[in-house]
């Protein structure tokens, strides 16, 4: 597929897979294999272990866009905020990007290994490993997710990740995106707000994911605060399609001091560095720990500070000459942003330890939009939800529902429907001089960082969902 067929609307994003405390990451994933034995209760697979087994596939696969231009869409649009141009719904993936967001919760049990360790700095190892698994599900994400309407709101409980989490979009210009997710057992609480800016450079879309992202770990009462990384799709016109995250990331530890600083490698010469993360940890006296290392789409290791300096010392000597012969065959190409057919894995350093591994994507994920298995499921309606979740949820929208069923056509005609009543809307307000009013989340002040931010108020689950407004 070309990049012309493809577009990218890249933000943080980020996924979840947990284990419990007492109970190690393989083998808890080990319980979730679906044994055969499974029966089928109210429309969703159940094992014989209580565990849900969630939907691996969508009902359609992906719409061809082979015959969509996407310059003649952005040729105009050099500079401007992508935000407020409309896209044919072909370049969108099947999506809420309240849904998006809450792809940072794939990987959770690194969130559960971070409350069960009694060291600080393996804490922050493990909170490290998790801010860097939020954006692995990025890789190879081409689609677009769907704006969310003004009041629009999301919500997702995983028994078997142990959490559960309430989103809503709280303003319409700028977007902000709010969301808050807690533990079931109250070991944790995970918010933020993302206000994404993104915007298209000539071959080359740049996504900012404004906002901060705070964990709390109550059983230590602890705080860890940081901000995603930039991310660059490149080729959007012409050429091969790939992803760049690039920026530092910094994290840090209110209660102790620690801090992590994570700088998330800019492709480079020969693009050599792509992918890569390199960091360390230092506590409050700013002495070192621990140096960590890998890359965003694959995995993270940490080792000691002297280990890795010798490592990248030997290293060094024997990569001059291989370097110098390189930069004497580049050449440079101004139709397309090249990048190496073949990505090296990361080299482990001996001595290094594991902090965390990307799972597999399905075999048919490539038809599916580049979903992992966790995103498969963020759209899942099963049978009697509709009456559950709020009437401003993600899965009752449908333009998404339409085009996961494969109905582009109805798709685009329902996104059109629902953006003019959304105008509409906005219309009638400013009439009567009426302000919008959130009601899951308000402005308040973070407490850690003494920022304004959107702040969870509490009552999502209590199931009260009278005066919602009525977006779709």
């Amino acid at each position: 597929m070309s990049n012309e067929e493809e577009f990218y609307d890249a933000v943080t994003g980020l996924d979840s897979d947990d284990s419990y405390e007492g109970v190690s990451e393989a083998s808890f994933k080990d319980a979730l294999v679906y044994d055969g034995n499974s029966q089928k209760n109210n429309g969703s697979v159940l094992q014989e272990n209580g565990i849900k087994k969630h939907r691996t596939s969508l009902p359609a696969p992906m719409f061809s866009r082979n015959n969509v231009s996407i310059w003649s869409i952005l040729k105009k649009c050099i500079g401007m905020e992508l935000s407020k141009i409309t896209m044919p719904i072909v370049f969108n993936e099947p999506l809420s990007f309240l849904q998006r967001i809450t792809e940072y919760m794939e990987h959770t049990y690194l969130i559960n290994r971070a409350c069960s360790l009694a060291d600080s700095i393996e804490r922050m190892q493990a909170v490290a490993a998790f801010a860097v698994s939020a954006v692995a599900s990025q890789w190879d994400r081409t689609g677009k997710p769907f704006n969310p309407l003004l009041g629009e709101t999301y919500e997702l409980t995983r028994e078997d990740q142990g959490f559960r989490l309430v989103s809503e979009q709280v303003s319409h210009h700028p977007p902000v995106s709010a969301f808050h997710a807690e533990s079931l057992s109250g070991d944790f609480v995970f918010h933020g707000s993302i206000y994404p800016k993104l915007k298209f450079w000539g071959k080359n879309v740049e996504a900012e994911p404004k906002g901060t992202i705070t964990l709390e770990i109550l059983k230590h009462n602890e705080a860890y605060t940081w901000s995603n990384p930039c991310c660059c799709v490149h080729n959007v016109i012409l050429g091969k399609l790939w992803i760049e995250q690039y920026g530092t990331v910094e994290i840090v530890n209110h209660r102790t001091g620690d801090k992590c600083v994570l700088n998330f490698k800019p492709g480079g010469m020969f693009y050599k560095e792509l992918h890569k993360v390199e960091g360390y940890i230092q506590d409050k006296s700013k002495k070192k720990h621990c140096v960590i290392y890998g890359k965003w789409t694959e995995c993270m290791w940490s080792v000691h500070p002297q280990t890795y300096e010798a490592y990248k010392k030997s290293e060094k000597k024997g990569d001059i000459k291989k370097q110098r012969n390189e930069e004497q065959e580049g050449a440079e190409n101004d139709d397309a942003d090249d990048m190496p057919e073949v990505q090296e894995t990361v080299s482990v350093i001996p001595g290094s330890t594991l902090l965390w591994r990307v799972d597999p994507r399905p075999a048919h994920s490539a038809q599916m939009y580049n979903f992992t298995n966790f995103a498969m499921s963020l759209n899942e309606l099963e049978p009697g939800m509709d009456a559950i979740v709020a009437p401003t949820d993600c899965r009752l929208r449908p333009d998404i529902r339409a085009m996961e069923n494969g109905n582009m056509d109805e798709a685009s005609q329902e996104k059109e429907r629902l953006e003019e009543k959304q105008r509409a809307a906005r219309k009638e307000r400013a009439k009567s001089e009426e302000e919008w009013s959130t009601r899951w989340f308000q402005m308040g002040t973070n407490p850690h960082t003494g920022a304004q931010s959107w702040l969870y108020t509490g009552g999502y689950f209590n199931r009260n969902y009278k005066d919602l407004p009525d977006i779709y």
